[in-house]
């Protein structure tokens, strides 16, 4: 009897030993993936894919229509430099009009420099023929121009929005805006623009672009706040023919007017 309960409280020992081990290894290794997935080029890697897709303002245009538009926004993949930045090609539409984009850019991402205290910098740049990238992401792939060719097309640098990771017990992944005084901008009478830009859990996007004057005046952009772009819905047949996916028939003065820049 004696031998049996020494033996039964050995084998205790040794399994309370091994659980003891398998949790150590356990944690360790969750320690390590943890640790894996917060590098600075998988931060890039997280913006990128959350920027790319179809997403649309609709819900915030049926909400709002005097303030914001119906517009599509579009961003796919379109090439990697060496050092290992993304290049993403970016356009926005009128919903009902995806064909004929008002703005298309090209987004470099990449992670923030050391010494900056953000996770992932984000620029956008022109593009020096846009009629050759119109509707570059619904193209198939041997349509488009070769990833030699878009590094060849990246032309002046727009701006740079600094991204952090969001604290904590908020509903966004990761948020950021233009440092302070923004870029240089001469379009409607500005003399420079900001942006904001919040990506969530959701799949949302919201940005907020904004031209100034030379004394802060807001000039252009939305006015009341940032646009809410999200991931392409499934529309119903009455949603197809709602008013607000037609082409709005403003006039070219109304649209340099709107809270809305259609082209800079």
């Amino acid at each position: 009897m004696g031998m049996e309960s020494g033996s039964s409280s050995g084998g205790s020992r040794v399994r309370g030993f091994v659980l003891k081990a398998l949790v150590l290894f356990g944690g360790v290794m969750l320690l390590k993936r943890l640790r894996k997935s917060t590098t600075r080029w998988d931060h890039a890697r997280a913006v990128a894919e959350a920027l790319s897709g179809e997403k649309f303002s609709r819900e915030q245009a049926r909400r709002d229509p005097d303030n914001y538009f119906n517009l599509r926004m579009l961003t796919c993949p379109a090439t990697e430099m060496v050092d290992g930045s993304r290049v993403l090609y970016f356009e926005q539409a009128f919903w009902r009009i995806p064909e004929k984009p008002f703005r298309q850019r090209f987004y470099m991402v990449k992670p923030c420099p050391k010494e900056l205290k953000c996770d992932v910098e984000l620029s956008s740049y022109a593009i020096r023929d846009v009629e050759e990238y119109k509707n570059f992401c619904d193209r198939p792939t041997d349509g488009r121009p070769l990833p030699e060719e878009v590094i060849g097309d990246i032309a002046e640098h727009l701006t740079t929005i600094h991204l952090s990771r969001c604290e904590r017990g908020k509903r966004c992944l990761y948020e950021g805006s233009t440092p302070p005084g923004g870029f240089p901008n001469s379009w409607n009478g500005a003399s420079y623009c900001t942006s904001e830009l919040a990506i969530y859990r959701n799949g949302e996007i919201h940005t907020w672009d904004k031209g100034h004057d030379n004394e802060g005046a807001q000039v252009w952009g939305a006015k009341t706040g940032p646009y809410e772009f999200k991931p392409a819905p499934q529309l119903s047949y009455d949603d197809m023919f709602s008013p607000l996916n037609f082409p709005p028939s403003l006039s070219l003065e109304k649209k340099m007017d709107s809270p809305y820049v259609i082209n800079e």
